[in-house]
């Protein structure tokens, strides 16, 4: 769909202000079908609330979220439907109120899917109520009764952790997904830059060919999902869902990222949390990790990690991280990401970063430290990384 404008009239705005009013972040009375500031404004806190990309207008993933918003938890029964599962911000609420109490959903991605069905069942066995897997009134009921299950600590980030643990810290025969963003009929960013056209898409997608070069040779088994010059442009649902479908162990998403104000630069990482602070602990790991090797390998300023519910990160079901290497808008970023060598220190820093995560905590090294052609060294000669 086309995004949704301020200045924009007509029934979907219409409906827009109906979800928003619901919310409580519209009043009821006036508006109409007018996308006025009172409307972006609202639609900017949705945003901002949901951990989505806060531009005030509305598109496919923003309407998608506002769609889900309409739904309250316990207005109305839950099940695991096939073959299209119930969605919706109910669910949310359902998955993030069972992980609280320690019942393992895995993520709160908003689909009440098979895992979410056996969560159910099993606090339902546990209350002494039919384990059928449904969440009806008498589940909902139980639910609002009961305080934390867990105290002490955050049992997601237990399993998650247990599970890196267990997999042990050589990258040999991992999967590792690289999306390159945009691409086919959308560059992304664009600058002009004297008698070159740079573009967002190329320079991500030769980024990654040069991460995937180096991951492979350090013996992962890499796939990016989409070559240098796609018909169309995936949208990031079905970037996760090749993720899923490949069993993939990490999945790293790049872009880059562009401001009016060419003096905005630096590296930011982003991983999947939402704003009542339940979050992938795997993926915030890894974004500390990409974020703090890219900015001592290259000297990007550090803009931080941050918790961000996209559908790119919500929907994929291992560690997941969008990094946003620098601004195409800024000369001093940009004069950097055009160099070939740069990005190739960037390529070195996300090795070195999922390298780390596979170590365990009590045996990480200082950031900057791990030599990248050691890792292929090391497989050439038959040994991994201890």
């Amino acid at each position: 769909m086309h995004p949704i404008r301020p200045g924009d009239q007509g029934p979907a705005v219409a409906e827009i202000r109906t979800v928003l009013v619901g919310l409580e972040l519209l009043p009821a009375e006036g508006g109409g079908d007018d996308y006025d500031a009172e409307t972006e404004r609202a639609v900017r806190a949705f945003q901002q609330s949901r951990g989505l990309s806060v531009d005030g207008r509305v598109g496919a993933e923003t309407w998608r979220a506002l769609d889900a918003a309409r739904w309250r938890f316990g207005a109305r029964a839950l099940f695991h439907a096939v073959p299209e599962p119930i969605t919706g911000e109910d669910v949310r609420s359902l998955q993030e109120r069972l992980l609280e109490m320690g019942y393992d959903v895995g993520r709160a991605d908003a689909i009440y899917g098979i895992r979410t069905s056996r969560a159910v069942a099993q606090f339902q066995r546990e209350m002494g109520l039919k384990p059928d897997g449904s969440c009806g009134p008498h589940t909902v009921n139980a639910l609002r009764r009961l305080g934390r299950k867990v105290v002490g600590g955050r049992p997601q980030w237990l399993r998650e952790s247990d599970a890196i643990r267990q997999a042990g810290p050589e990258l040999v025969g991992r999967t590792v997904v690289i999306d390159p963003g945009h691409g086919g009929t959308d560059p992304g960013v664009v600058v002009p830059d004297g008698p070159l056209h740079w573009t967002e898409a190329d320079l991500v997608h030769d980024l990654a060919s040069r991460l995937e070069g180096r991951l492979a040779a350090a013996g992962v088994r890499v796939q990016l999902t989409r070559g240098p010059a796609p018909a169309s442009c995936l949208p990031d649902a079905d970037r996760a869902q090749l993720a899923n479908s490949l069993g993939a162990d990490v999945f790293i998403s790049l872009h880059t990222d562009h401001h009016a104000n060419p003096a905005a630069e630096g590296v930011a990482t982003y991983h999947y949390g939402t704003d009542n602070g339940v979050t992938s602990a795997t993926g915030e790991r890894l974004a500390g990790l990409v974020q703090r090797e890219i900015v001592a390998r290259t000297g990007l300023r550090d803009c931080r990690t941050h918790a961000k519910a996209w559908e790119l990160l919500r929907l994929t079901r291992m560690p997941a991280v969008r990094v946003e290497v620098g601004y195409l808008t800024s000369p001093d970023d940009r004069a950097r990401l055009v160099d070939p060598r740069f990005r190739d220190r960037v390529a070195e820093a996300i090795v070195a970063a999922v390298q780390r995560m596979y170590l365990p905590i009590e045996r990480d090294v200082p950031t900057g430290s791990i030599d990248v052609t050691e890792l292929r060294a090391a497989l050439a000669a038959g040994t991994v990384v201890d």
